[in-house]
Protein backbone atom coordinates (compact mmCIF):
# COMPACT_ATOMS: atom_id res chain seq x y z
CA UNK A 1 0.00 0.00 0.00
CA UNK A 2 1.78 3.35 -1.12
CA UNK A 3 -0.09 6.63 0.01
CA UNK A 4 1.73 9.68 -1.86
CA UNK A 5 1.98 13.35 -0.59
CA UNK A 6 5.01 15.14 -2.62
CA UNK A 7 7.81 15.16 -1.85
CA UNK A 8 7.30 12.31 0.69
CA UNK A 9 6.84 9.19 0.11
CA UNK A 10 5.02 6.63 2.50
CA UNK A 11 4.68 2.52 2.62
CA UNK A 12 3.94 -0.43 4.68
CA UNK A 13 6.13 -3.01 3.56
CA UNK A 14 4.98 -6.45 3.16
CA UNK A 15 7.47 -9.07 5.21
CA UNK A 16 6.35 -12.06 3.62
CA UNK A 17 5.57 -14.31 6.50
CA UNK A 18 7.29 -12.80 9.02
CA UNK A 19 5.16 -11.45 12.07
CA UNK A 20 6.55 -7.57 11.74
CA UNK A 21 4.69 -4.36 10.59
CA UNK A 22 6.83 -2.30 9.18
CA UNK A 23 6.35 1.72 7.97
CA UNK A 24 8.40 3.57 5.67
CA UNK A 25 8.96 7.35 4.77
CA UNK A 26 11.45 8.04 1.85
CA UNK A 27 12.37 12.04 0.99
CA UNK A 28 14.70 12.52 -2.04
CA UNK A 29 15.84 15.55 -2.67
CA UNK A 30 16.96 17.64 -5.47
CA UNK A 31 20.49 16.92 -4.67
CA UNK A 32 20.08 13.28 -5.24
CA UNK A 33 20.43 12.75 -1.45
CA UNK A 34 17.43 10.21 -0.17
CA UNK A 35 16.22 9.67 3.82
CA UNK A 36 14.37 7.08 4.94
CA UNK A 37 12.33 6.64 8.08
CA UNK A 38 11.55 3.11 8.89
CA UNK A 39 9.56 1.51 12.21
CA UNK A 40 9.43 -2.20 12.89
CA UNK A 41 7.41 -3.74 15.52
CA UNK A 42 7.04 -7.75 15.59
CA UNK A 43 3.36 -8.71 16.48
CA UNK A 44 3.67 -12.31 16.95
CA UNK A 45 4.32 -13.18 21.12
CA UNK A 46 8.27 -14.86 21.61
CA UNK A 47 11.50 -14.43 22.88
CA UNK A 48 13.65 -11.36 22.96
CA UNK A 49 15.97 -13.76 20.80
CA UNK A 50 13.00 -14.32 18.21
CA UNK A 51 11.49 -11.33 17.97
CA UNK A 52 14.91 -9.53 17.77
CA UNK A 53 15.35 -11.98 15.00
CA UNK A 54 12.20 -11.85 12.91
CA UNK A 55 12.95 -7.61 13.56
CA UNK A 56 16.37 -7.84 11.78
CA UNK A 57 15.00 -10.19 9.10
CA UNK A 58 12.09 -8.09 8.64
CA UNK A 59 14.57 -5.13 8.85
CA UNK A 60 17.05 -6.55 6.21
CA UNK A 61 14.17 -7.06 3.94
CA UNK A 62 13.04 -3.53 3.70
CA UNK A 63 16.12 -2.53 3.15
CA UNK A 64 16.18 -4.04 0.14
CA UNK A 65 12.96 -2.90 -1.30
CA UNK A 66 14.64 0.57 -0.99
CA UNK A 67 17.43 -0.42 -2.86
CA UNK A 68 19.55 0.25 0.54
CA UNK A 69 22.20 -0.76 2.40
CA UNK A 70 24.00 -0.98 5.86
CA UNK A 71 26.13 1.54 4.77
CA UNK A 72 23.37 3.69 4.35
CA UNK A 73 22.31 3.34 8.24
CA UNK A 74 22.80 6.48 10.68
CA UNK A 75 21.34 5.91 13.85
CA UNK A 76 18.54 3.47 15.05
CA UNK A 77 17.01 2.99 18.47
CA UNK A 78 15.44 -0.23 19.99
CA UNK A 79 12.61 0.09 22.42
CA UNK A 80 12.65 -2.78 24.89
CA UNK A 81 10.25 -3.60 27.21
CA UNK A 82 12.64 -5.28 29.70
CA UNK A 83 16.20 -3.43 28.84
CA UNK A 84 18.09 -4.83 31.68
CA UNK A 85 16.95 -8.54 30.88
CA UNK A 86 17.00 -8.02 27.01
CA UNK A 87 20.60 -6.17 26.87
CA UNK A 88 22.34 -9.41 26.31
CA UNK A 89 20.47 -10.10 23.59
CA UNK A 90 20.64 -7.27 21.68
CA UNK A 91 24.45 -6.93 22.53
CA UNK A 92 24.97 -10.27 20.51
CA UNK A 93 23.10 -8.72 17.28
CA UNK A 94 25.56 -7.05 15.13
CA UNK A 95 22.23 -4.52 13.64
CA UNK A 96 22.08 -3.64 17.70
CA UNK A 97 24.97 -3.56 19.61
CA UNK A 98 26.31 0.04 19.63
CA UNK A 99 30.01 -0.73 19.05
CA UNK A 100 29.88 -3.12 15.67
CA UNK A 101 29.43 -0.67 12.82
CA UNK A 102 29.28 2.59 11.81
CA UNK A 103 25.70 3.65 12.86
CA UNK A 104 24.46 5.11 16.20
CA UNK A 105 22.80 2.74 18.28
CA UNK A 106 20.11 3.60 20.48
CA UNK A 107 18.59 1.25 23.43
CA UNK A 108 15.63 2.64 25.58
CA UNK A 109 13.49 0.90 28.08
CA UNK A 110 9.98 1.98 26.82
CA UNK A 111 7.65 -0.65 26.35
CA UNK A 112 6.38 -1.29 22.68
CA UNK A 113 2.82 -2.43 21.91
CA UNK A 114 2.33 -5.85 23.02
CA UNK A 115 2.77 -8.70 21.60
CA UNK A 116 6.24 -7.09 20.70
CA UNK A 117 9.15 -7.19 23.34
CA UNK A 118 11.15 -4.70 21.31
CA UNK A 119 10.88 -2.73 18.38
CA UNK A 120 12.81 -0.42 15.75
CA UNK A 121 13.41 2.80 14.81
CA UNK A 122 15.72 3.41 12.08
CA UNK A 123 17.31 6.28 9.48
CA UNK A 124 19.08 5.68 6.72
CA UNK A 125 20.78 8.28 3.89
CA UNK A 126 21.59 7.07 0.32
CA UNK A 127 23.63 9.32 -1.75
CA UNK A 128 23.69 8.78 -5.45
CA UNK A 129 27.00 10.00 -5.46
CA UNK A 130 28.78 7.82 -3.68
CA UNK A 131 29.07 6.16 0.12
CA UNK A 132 28.85 8.22 2.94
CA UNK A 133 31.94 9.48 5.05
CA UNK A 134 31.14 7.96 8.15
CA UNK A 135 33.64 7.59 11.25
CA UNK A 136 32.42 6.02 15.01
CA UNK A 137 33.93 7.36 17.77
CA UNK A 138 32.93 6.03 21.20
CA UNK A 139 29.15 6.23 21.09
CA UNK A 140 29.20 8.88 18.87
CA UNK A 141 28.92 8.86 15.07
CA UNK A 142 30.09 11.24 12.75
CA UNK A 143 28.34 12.00 8.85
CA UNK A 144 30.65 14.71 7.43
CA UNK A 145 28.78 16.23 4.79
CA UNK A 146 30.61 19.11 2.78
CA UNK A 147 31.31 21.52 5.19
CA UNK A 148 29.15 20.19 7.89
CA UNK A 149 29.11 16.95 10.10
CA UNK A 150 26.63 15.15 12.14
CA UNK A 151 27.13 14.00 15.20
CA UNK A 152 24.47 11.07 16.37
CA UNK A 153 25.53 10.66 20.02
CA UNK A 154 23.65 7.58 21.82
CA UNK A 155 23.94 6.36 25.61
CA UNK A 156 24.76 9.07 27.74
CA UNK A 157 24.65 7.64 31.53
CA UNK A 158 26.32 8.35 34.41
CA UNK A 159 25.06 5.44 37.00
CA UNK A 160 28.06 5.99 40.05
CA UNK A 161 26.06 9.01 41.00
CA UNK A 162 23.40 8.84 43.68
CA UNK A 163 20.44 11.03 41.89
CA UNK A 164 19.14 12.77 38.90
CA UNK A 165 20.68 15.77 39.05
CA UNK A 166 24.10 14.76 40.02
CA UNK A 167 24.01 12.32 36.86
CA UNK A 168 22.39 14.40 34.55
CA UNK A 169 24.83 17.45 35.47
CA UNK A 170 27.86 14.34 34.67
CA UNK A 171 26.36 13.82 31.19
CA UNK A 172 25.81 17.12 30.43
CA UNK A 173 29.24 18.19 31.29
CA UNK A 174 30.86 15.03 29.77
CA UNK A 175 29.01 16.04 26.60
CA UNK A 176 29.99 19.25 26.69
CA UNK A 177 33.28 18.18 26.59
CA UNK A 178 32.65 15.83 23.30
CA UNK A 179 31.32 19.34 21.97
CA UNK A 180 34.60 21.19 22.65
CA UNK A 181 37.15 18.58 21.12
CA UNK A 182 35.47 19.03 17.85
CA UNK A 183 35.02 23.25 17.97
CA UNK A 184 31.67 23.12 18.91
CA UNK A 185 29.06 24.21 21.89
CA UNK A 186 25.96 23.95 23.66
CA UNK A 187 24.13 27.31 22.12
CA UNK A 188 25.48 27.08 18.78
CA UNK A 189 25.47 23.20 17.77
CA UNK A 190 23.71 21.30 19.09
CA UNK A 191 20.03 20.22 17.33
CA UNK A 192 18.07 18.22 19.43
CA UNK A 193 18.14 15.86 22.94
CA UNK A 194 16.42 12.90 23.92
CA UNK A 195 16.29 12.93 28.13
CA UNK A 196 14.62 9.42 29.03
CA UNK A 197 14.26 9.33 33.08
CA UNK A 198 13.84 6.26 35.18
CA UNK A 199 10.87 7.11 37.15
CA UNK A 200 10.37 10.17 35.90
CA UNK A 201 7.65 11.44 38.63
CA UNK A 202 10.53 11.30 40.71
CA UNK A 203 13.30 12.39 39.45
CA UNK A 204 12.03 14.69 36.37
CA UNK A 205 12.96 17.54 39.00
CA UNK A 206 16.79 17.22 39.13
CA UNK A 207 17.19 16.93 35.47
CA UNK A 208 15.04 20.11 35.07
CA UNK A 209 17.30 22.10 37.74
CA UNK A 210 21.02 20.33 36.17
CA UNK A 211 19.71 21.25 32.68
CA UNK A 212 19.00 24.72 33.59
CA UNK A 213 22.07 25.63 35.97
CA UNK A 214 24.59 24.54 33.22
CA UNK A 215 22.26 26.37 30.12
CA UNK A 216 22.03 29.70 32.24
CA UNK A 217 26.04 29.56 32.57
CA UNK A 218 26.16 28.75 28.94
CA UNK A 219 24.14 31.71 28.18
CA UNK A 220 21.11 29.82 27.02
CA UNK A 221 17.91 31.87 28.56
CA UNK A 222 14.55 32.49 27.63
CA UNK A 223 16.01 35.64 25.77
CA UNK A 224 18.58 33.78 24.00
CA UNK A 225 17.11 29.90 22.70
CA UNK A 226 17.30 26.81 24.57
CA UNK A 227 17.17 23.42 22.32
CA UNK A 228 14.33 21.13 20.85
CA UNK A 229 14.15 18.23 23.23
CA UNK A 230 12.23 15.19 24.62
CA UNK A 231 12.15 14.54 28.28
CA UNK A 232 10.29 11.21 29.12
CA UNK A 233 10.35 8.18 31.39
CA UNK A 234 12.77 5.64 29.90
CA UNK A 235 15.26 2.90 31.74
CA UNK A 236 18.80 2.25 30.40
CA UNK A 237 20.48 -1.56 30.92
CA UNK A 238 22.21 -0.23 34.19
CA UNK A 239 19.73 0.18 36.66
CA UNK A 240 21.16 2.41 38.83
CA UNK A 241 21.14 4.81 35.78
CA UNK A 242 18.33 7.47 36.33
CA UNK A 243 18.80 9.43 33.49
CA UNK A 244 20.10 8.15 30.13
CA UNK A 245 20.76 10.86 27.42
CA UNK A 246 20.78 10.94 23.05
CA UNK A 247 22.15 14.32 21.04
CA UNK A 248 22.34 15.24 17.40
CA UNK A 249 24.45 18.12 16.84
CA UNK A 250 25.95 19.25 13.42
CA UNK A 251 29.40 21.15 12.95
CA UNK A 252 29.40 23.91 10.80
CA UNK A 253 26.36 24.64 11.05
CA UNK A 254 25.14 28.56 9.99
CA UNK A 255 23.19 30.64 13.02
CA UNK A 256 20.88 31.59 9.53
CA UNK A 257 20.22 28.00 9.35
CA UNK A 258 18.15 27.47 12.61
CA UNK A 259 15.00 28.92 13.30
CA UNK A 260 13.34 27.90 16.63
CA UNK A 261 9.45 26.90 17.26
CA UNK A 262 7.16 28.59 19.11
CA UNK A 263 3.19 28.90 18.37
CA UNK A 264 2.19 31.28 20.99
CA UNK A 265 -0.99 31.16 20.13
CA UNK A 266 -1.09 27.22 20.95
CA UNK A 267 1.56 26.53 23.77
CA UNK A 268 3.11 28.49 26.28
CA UNK A 269 6.93 29.10 26.35
CA UNK A 270 8.11 25.96 28.42
CA UNK A 271 9.98 28.48 30.57
CA UNK A 272 6.49 29.41 32.11
CA UNK A 273 6.24 26.02 34.20
CA UNK A 274 9.97 25.82 34.75
CA UNK A 275 11.95 23.68 32.37
CA UNK A 276 14.44 24.94 29.41
CA UNK A 277 13.71 23.34 25.97
CA UNK A 278 12.11 24.89 22.55
CA UNK A 279 9.21 23.49 21.35
CA UNK A 280 10.51 22.55 17.94
CA UNK A 281 13.46 23.51 15.61
CA UNK A 282 13.65 23.74 12.06
CA UNK A 283 17.07 23.35 10.01
CA UNK A 284 17.44 24.78 6.58
CA UNK A 285 19.36 23.19 3.83
CA UNK A 286 20.05 23.91 0.46
CA UNK A 287 17.47 21.60 -0.92
CA UNK A 288 15.61 20.76 2.16
CA UNK A 289 13.86 22.04 5.47
CA UNK A 290 14.54 19.29 8.18
CA UNK A 291 11.73 20.35 11.32
CA UNK A 292 11.74 18.40 14.64
CA UNK A 293 9.19 18.77 17.13
CA UNK A 294 10.25 18.08 20.41
CA UNK A 295 7.96 15.91 23.52
CA UNK A 296 4.52 17.60 22.93
CA UNK A 297 1.62 17.19 24.52
CA UNK A 298 -2.26 18.55 25.31
CA UNK A 299 -1.27 21.87 26.68
CA UNK A 300 -2.49 25.49 26.42
CA UNK A 301 -0.97 28.98 25.60
CA UNK A 302 -1.11 29.18 29.57
CA UNK A 303 1.05 26.19 30.51
CA UNK A 304 -2.19 24.29 31.40
CA UNK A 305 -3.35 20.61 30.72
CA UNK A 306 -6.07 20.64 28.59
CA UNK A 307 -8.73 17.50 28.47
CA UNK A 308 -7.46 16.04 31.86
CA UNK A 309 -9.01 12.33 32.15
CA UNK A 310 -9.03 12.09 28.19
CA UNK A 311 -6.58 10.61 26.58
CA UNK A 312 -8.24 10.42 23.27
CA UNK A 313 -9.00 14.16 23.43
CA UNK A 314 -5.35 15.13 25.05
CA UNK A 315 -4.21 13.01 21.69
CA UNK A 316 -6.72 15.86 19.47
CA UNK A 317 -4.91 18.62 21.41
CA UNK A 318 -1.39 17.04 20.73
CA UNK A 319 -1.69 16.92 17.54
CA UNK A 320 -3.25 20.32 17.04
CA UNK A 321 -0.31 21.84 18.99
CA UNK A 322 2.43 19.75 16.69
CA UNK A 323 0.15 21.06 13.58
CA UNK A 324 0.72 24.19 15.10
CA UNK A 325 4.78 24.25 15.32
CA UNK A 326 4.53 22.80 11.72
CA UNK A 327 2.85 25.41 10.10
CA UNK A 328 5.31 28.20 11.52
CA UNK A 329 8.08 26.29 9.59
CA UNK A 330 5.89 26.31 6.55
CA UNK A 331 4.99 22.33 6.90
CA UNK A 332 2.29 19.99 7.78
CA UNK A 333 1.41 16.73 9.40
CA UNK A 334 1.08 15.24 5.93
CA UNK A 335 4.93 15.97 6.05
CA UNK A 336 5.90 14.27 8.95
CA UNK A 337 8.36 11.36 8.11
CA UNK A 338 8.52 9.47 11.31
CA UNK A 339 6.20 9.87 14.60
CA UNK A 340 6.96 8.38 17.98
CA UNK A 341 3.61 8.43 20.49
CA UNK A 342 4.30 8.10 24.15
CA UNK A 343 1.51 7.02 26.34
CA UNK A 344 1.54 6.62 30.35
CA UNK A 345 -1.06 4.16 31.57
CA UNK A 346 -0.44 1.05 29.60
CA UNK A 347 -3.90 0.30 29.22
CA UNK A 348 -4.24 3.24 26.65
CA UNK A 349 -1.49 2.39 24.20
CA UNK A 350 -3.93 0.05 21.84
CA UNK A 351 -6.64 2.79 21.69
CA UNK A 352 -3.34 5.30 20.84
CA UNK A 353 -1.64 3.13 18.48
CA UNK A 354 -5.06 2.17 16.61
CA UNK A 355 -5.73 6.49 16.41
CA UNK A 356 -2.89 6.61 14.91
CA UNK A 357 -2.63 4.51 12.31
CA UNK A 358 -6.11 5.75 11.69
CA UNK A 359 -5.18 8.93 10.46
CA UNK A 360 -1.69 8.57 9.33
CA UNK A 361 -0.42 4.87 8.36
CA UNK A 362 2.15 3.96 6.67
CA UNK A 363 3.51 6.79 7.77
CA UNK A 364 6.30 5.11 10.40
CA UNK A 365 4.99 5.15 14.04
CA UNK A 366 6.22 3.93 17.26
CA UNK A 367 4.11 3.96 20.18
CA UNK A 368 5.54 2.92 23.08
CA UNK A 369 4.65 3.08 27.32
CA UNK A 370 6.95 6.08 28.44
CA UNK A 371 5.17 8.56 31.24
CA UNK A 372 4.94 12.18 30.60
CA UNK A 373 7.11 14.65 32.88
CA UNK A 374 3.88 15.66 34.58
CA UNK A 375 1.23 12.85 35.40
CA UNK A 376 -1.85 14.93 34.33
CA UNK A 377 -0.54 14.48 30.45
CA UNK A 378 -1.19 11.02 29.38
CA UNK A 379 0.27 11.26 25.85
CA UNK A 380 2.82 12.78 23.96
CA UNK A 381 4.17 13.40 20.97
CA UNK A 382 7.54 13.91 19.22
CA UNK A 383 8.12 13.92 15.20
CA UNK A 384 10.20 14.55 12.35
CA UNK A 385 8.90 16.25 9.18
CA UNK A 386 11.15 16.94 6.14
CA UNK A 387 9.56 19.82 2.93
CA UNK A 388 11.69 20.63 -0.23
CA UNK A 389 13.46 24.04 0.23
CA UNK A 390 15.25 26.54 -2.67
CA UNK A 391 18.40 27.76 -0.37
CA UNK A 392 21.25 28.75 -2.47
CA UNK A 393 23.21 30.21 -0.22
CA UNK A 394 23.70 27.27 2.72
CA UNK A 395 25.33 24.39 3.03
CA UNK A 396 23.86 21.09 1.13
CA UNK A 397 22.75 18.02 3.32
Amino acid sequence: MIHTHPPIRFRSFDCEGLPVTVGISHFEGQNGVSEYHLMLRPTEYGSIDGQLDCLIAAYQSALESCGLDADTAVFRRFFCSDLPNQAPALRANPFANPTSEDCAVSWVGQPPAPPAKVALWAYHISDNHGPLEKSKHGTTLSLKRGETTHHWTTSLICADKDNSYDQTSEILAEYEGFLKSRGMNLAENVIRTWFFVQNVDANYQGLVTARREMFTERGLTPETHYIASTGIEGTSAEVAGKVLMDAYAVSGIRREQIEFLHALDHLSPTHVYGVTFERGVSVAWRDRKHILISGTASIDRDGKIVHPGNVLKQLDRTLENVEALLQQAGAGLQDVCSFIVYVRDPSDLEVAQRTMHERFSPAPIQTVVAPVCRPGWLIEIECQAIVPENNPNVPAF
